[in-house]
């Protein structure tokens, strides 16, 4: 039997963040900006072997080799051409979750919590 993986391809590129309804796993869209490190330039950016990199092997302003790689908060039609979105799984933090309730008439105090 092969191990499927899901690729969360119903997943809306306009939200930040969506479940997916293949899998139903909360996916965060982040989108990436590669920049020349030279001449500060916008690179149209791809994705080879999971690593974001620029489409060219070479910065088309000044001939470096050189890049970064930054974060956007959020997209816009001006860097839609140039950035790539990575959508990734949200991982939640509490797994284990512990409540206690009371029945009775009187004011409860608040519980110490063991970690």
């Amino acid at each position: 039997m092969m191990n499927k993986t899901c690729k969360h391809g119903k997943v809306s590129t306009e939200a930040d963040f969506a479940y997916c309804p293949d899998c139903g796993e909360l996916i965060e869209n982040q989108w990436f900006l590669s920049r020349c490190a030279c001449c500060g330039i916008k690179l149209k950016s791809v994705i080879r072997n999971g690593e974001i990199v620029p489409a060219e092997k070479f910065c088309t302003n000044c001939g470096s080799r050189r890049h970064v790689i930054e974060q956007l908060d959020k997209i816009n039609f001006i860097n839609v051409n140039f950035a790539v979105m990575v959508k990734t799984v949200v991982v939640n933090a509490a797994k284990d979750v512990t409540q206690s309730w009371t029945t009775c008439n009187c004011r409860p105090k608040l519980l110490q919590e063991f970690r």
